[in-house]
């Protein structure tokens, strides 16, 4: 067999090892229903801060703690606990998504997006 051909056959099983365990780490959409029947599955929640539910965030105490409630698209209410400092702006969010895993009733969150009010409207384009 020519090295060519050996070489091409390594780098296409290479390709399909890289494209099979990246489809396996990929995480989705989900709501906090599809956490409590999948628990350690990582997913991505989308959500609505709960503007009337207290958020607990002290610096001084531990600055990698930050915990508030979120509604999900079902309408179901969790306590999220996020490993990171709290967001900037976090209250002008207009939602959030947050990825992680849930244990108990609680959704141990490892990232936050958030996705804010538009700066621009469209009358002034």
């Amino acid at each position: 067999m020519k090295a060519r051909y050996i070489i091409a056959l390594v780098f296409i099983a290479a390709a399909m090892g890289a494209v099979f365990s990246l489809y396996g780490k990929t995480s989705t959409y989900a709501d906090f229903q599809y956490c409590n029947e999948h628990p350690g599955k990582e997913v991505h929640i989308v959500g609505m801060q709960v503007k009337d539910s207290a958020t607990y965030y002290n610096p001084q105490e531990n600055p990698n703690y930050f915990s508030f409630f979120i509604k999900d698209e079902k309408g179901d209410i969790r306590k999220v606990e996020l490993n990171s400092t709290k967001p900037q702006d976090f209250e002008k969010a207009e939602k959030v998504v947050v990825i992680g895993k849930i244990s108990g009733d609680v959704f141990k969150a490892s990232s936050m997006l958030m996705k804010c009010p538009s700066k621009y409207n469209k009358t002034q384009m």
